[in-house]
């Protein structure tokens, strides 16, 4: 597992800047997000930068799994004794920088769609740079429902595929069309500029 690179502010920054790469598990060739987010940040707000930079609907739970203990937002549908701890109370500086360097993060627990989230480095903010940003992935994030990594399989060999006997309904489901190499780091960008509005709406309307 690679090491964090922490480079030392060399000015009193209020901030530093986490870099982030988060993978998509169980689904080949890889989907992947490199990004970055401030260090003052909640865990809720970092999940609502996965949500953005993967491509995810955010209509359904999702929860960290950080060295054992879950974060996410506690809701009826948890178990009481397996409730998570609030995502919304935790900032991401106050944990352990070595906590962040592996972690697991999961969204639509029907689905099951698993990812790693690695702390790749510690640095300065930079003068300009409105934060989250996303660096730079690939491919596109499968659409949401599609009944996780096996039904993602399934759902892209029917598209593919004009003589499947699903090709007709699924490109309808889908609204026509759907390239899974397709990655708009343009697009994501100029949606993060409304990580607030997103993160109001997200706040407790998981299902």
């Amino acid at each position: 597992m690679t090491a964090v690179k922490l480079m030392k502010s060399k000015t009193n920054k209020s901030a530093s800047i986490y870099q982030f790469k988060i993978t998509l598990k169980n689904v080949v060739p890889l989907i992947w997000r490199r990004f970055q987010v401030r260090d003052d940040i909640t865990l809720h707000r970092l999940s609502t930068t996965i949500l953005m930079v993967m491509g995810w609907d955010g209509g359904h739970l999702h929860q960290f799994r950080i060295q054992g203990v879950d974060y996410g937002i506690p809701h009826d549908d948890y178990e009481e004794d397996n409730m998570p701890e609030d995502e919304r109370e935790i900032i991401l500086k106050d944990m352990p920088q070595g906590d962040l360097n592996g972690f697991n993060y999961e969204y639509d627990f029907g689905d099951g769609w698993d990812h790693t989230v690695v702390l790749e480095k510690v640095l300065e903010p930079q003068k300009g740079v409105k934060y989250p940003v996303c660096l730079e992935g690939a491919r596109r994030c499968p659409p949401d429902d599609c009944g996780g990594p096996h039904g993602y399989e399934n759902f892209i060999r029917a598209i593919k595929n004009p003589g499947h006997p699903e090709h007709e309904s699924m490109l309808e489901w889908i609204g026509g069309e759907f390239d899974p190499e397709d990655f708009d780091l343009t697009g994501v960008n100029f949606d993060l500029k409304d990580i607030d509005e997103e993160e109001s709406f997200l706040d407790g309307e998981d299902e």
